[in-house]
């Protein structure tokens, strides 16, 4: 895929893996637009990076995901690339959980992981078909396909967003849309918390491995451990979310 000369919007992109890529992507001559729940982490990204453009929107909330491509048509017709970055993730024992009560809360992680990027996609791809040359990127996890048992919704989210991926790719072979999927392993940001992910990959190590497999044109692209994941037999799946859930268990009990 081209890599320089486009202009780009990531969801989540002020902070973590976002803005790992949007860091890239300004590197590489690129115009992007970022945004995210949190004006401050906005604006201090947009610190770090002035020529980062900022846009606040709760992509949890439906008629906030259609502001914001009603939006960027208006106000930048010219982005031809969609990352679908955002996303929450929580870990919980479903015996404890008052799903009763909270539920509220708990179905924000589906809003964020599953709806917000199955709109913005349907959303952008009649607009990107129209361009010469155009992309979405979905962050999945390599959780989509080995799941994590202490964060369900979570890794379910992400396994919808695979599959969805694969879907959006077949349906748009006929465009010039390129549908691309980065799965990572952990990586060391604050997704979840902070602290929880301190023996992920090292982030930047990461985003430059996923640059790597963009510039080699792949439409998978695993890094570190969630290499292998994507392409594990069910048994070994079953053998290795098994493996986890013992050894992360007592976190939730």
């Amino acid at each position: 895929m081209k890599l320089t000369g486009n202009t780009i919007l990531i969801t989540g992109g002020g902070a973590g893996i976002g803005l790992a890529f949007a860091e890239r992507f300004l590197k590489a001559g690129n115009r992007v637009i970022v945004c995210g729940r949190r004006e401050l982490v906005l604006q201090q990204a947009k610190g770090k990076h002035p020529d980062l453009v900022t846009r606040v929107c709760d992509l949890a909330v439906e008629s906030e995901r259609t502001a914001l491509f009603e939006w960027i048509a208006a106000n930048h017709p010219d982005v031809n690339m969609l990352v679908n970055n955002a996303g929450i993730q929580r870990r919980f024992n479903v015996l404890k959980a008052d799903a009763k009560n909270d539920w509220a809360a708990l179905s924000q992680e589906i809003a964020t992981n599953i709806e917000a990027p199955f709109h913005l996609s349907m959303l952008f791809a009649p607009f990107f078909a129209a361009k010469e040359a155009s992309a979405i990127i979905n962050v999945t996890s390599g959780l989509a396909f080995t799941p994590f048992a202490i964060a369900p919704i979570y890794s379910a989210s992400k396994a919808a967003l695979h599959s969805f991926t694969v879907s959006l790719r077949l349906q748009l072979s006929d465009t010039a849309v390129e549908v691309i999927e980065v799965a990572p392993p952990a990586v060391h940001t604050d997704l979840g918390g902070t602290g929880l992910h301190v023996h992920g990959e090292p982030l930047d190590a990461f985003a430059d491995g996923i640059f790597q497999g963009l510039e080699a044109g792949q439409t998978e692209i695993g890094y570190g451990t969630s290499v292998g994941r994507l392409r594990m037999s069910r048994d070994e799946i079953d053998q290795y979310a098994e493996k986890m859930y013992e050894a992360t268990k007592s976190a939730i009990e």
